[in-house]
């Protein structure tokens, strides 16, 4: 009989407490690292996480910790901290695990690194790799169907270790060795939800939010194979089905801000009086900052950059629609210059 390997999630946010409640649906043991005293009590004495995911009925096999030392016979651990904390956390780990599954979506701000480096200097004995793609949160720990990307940069090896740990029926892995698209289609989408946001704040309509998902898609693709990542990769579940999830609905906290945004609320408001974490908010100024750098056009990126320095929505808009028409495809662009 195999052994089961021990598995953790650090980080009892939303996201972190429905993949440890989507991983222990079979019964499995799983330990859930939370920073708050009170949400480690809630989990372990009522079986539920009020402040972060009230509508979770959670099973009794998840037993929550505020001591990460508890994390060091566990084998394979999910990290889903805020991104901008991601290294903080994981260097208080005092053996670094077999495998880091990085569950986290942004791009740390003052360095511009993914998820993927901080994760290999903070815990450089892990095997990295990454989860992403289109998750609600509340319809994962309710059981409802959806697929994601776990992209290996250890490879089919790294693969057949952890797609069974993961997988559950209602909760279909897909296979990458592309860890650096499976990262910047899950940072960059959350940037263009709050464009969608603004889009539906003002009012402007389906097919304006349409075009804005279309060519923030082409935003990404640009942006994604200056870096390496593989075109694929970004039209898959972590790049555009992601994209389309979180563009479209409030249940995204991105489109949620965005939204709020383009109704008159101020960045500096909103971002005060959040319990949860809209990651868009942080990528989108060291997003615009390396593309500008290194030359890529994301105007949209810049556009919500903007916004979120406090310009007017209408007046960003405004600014947008009035841009040199051009090609659609990057080809066809020198047949206008």
């Amino acid at each position: 009989m195999t052994t089961q390997p021990a598995i953790g999630v650090i980080g009892a946010g939303a996201w972190g407490t429905a993949l440890a409640q989507m991983l222990s649906s079979d019964g499995r043991k799983v330990l859930l690292w939370a920073y708050e005293a009170e949400v480690v009590d809630a989990i372990n004495n009522q079986h539920g996480n009020p402040q972060y995911l009230p509508s979770a009925k959670l099973s009794p096999s998840i037993r929550a910790t505020g001591d990460l030392s508890d994390f060091d016979d566990i084998d394979i651990v999910l990290a889903v901290t805020p991104a901008q904390v991601l290294g903080r956390v994981l260097e208080g780990l005092t053996m670094p695990p077999q495998d880091l599954v990085l569950c986290s979506k942004g791009i740390e701000a003052g360095t511009g690194r993914l998820m993927n480096d901080v994760a290999r200097a903070a815990s450089p004995g892990s095997q990295i790799a990454v989860l992403s793609g289109p998750t609600f949160a509340h319809e994962v720990a309710s059981g409802l169907p959806t697929a994601v990307t776990l992209a290996c940069e250890g490879g089919r090896a790294q693969w057949e270790r952890l797609s069974p740990a993961i997988a559950r029926p209602a909760f279909r892995p897909y296979y990458s060795d592309d860890v650096t698209g499976a990262e910047i289609g899950g940072s960059i989408k959350n940037v263009l939800a709050i464009a969608c946001g603004v889009v539906d704040g003002l009012g402007l309509g389906q097919n304006a939010r349409a075009s804005l998902i279309a060519r923030g898609y082409a935003e990404m693709l640009r942006f994604g194979e200056a870096l390496g990542a593989q075109g694929e990769t970004l039209a898959g579940l972590c790049g555009l089905g992601d994209l389309v999830l979180t563009c479209s609905s409030t249940s995204s906290r991105n489109f949620s801000l965005g939204k709020a945004l383009g109704e008159g609320k101020s960045a500096a408001e909103l971002m005060a009086d959040r319990t949860t974490v809209a990651e868009g908010a942080h990528t989108a100024p060291v997003l615009a900052s390396l593309a500008s750098e290194r030359e890529i056009a994301m105007p949209i990126v810049t556009a919500v950059n903007a916004i979120l320095d406090g310009e007017a929505p209408r007046d960003i808009v405004a600014q947008l629609l009035a841009r040199p028409l051009t090609a659609e495809t990057i080809g066809d662009q020198a047949d206008l210059d």
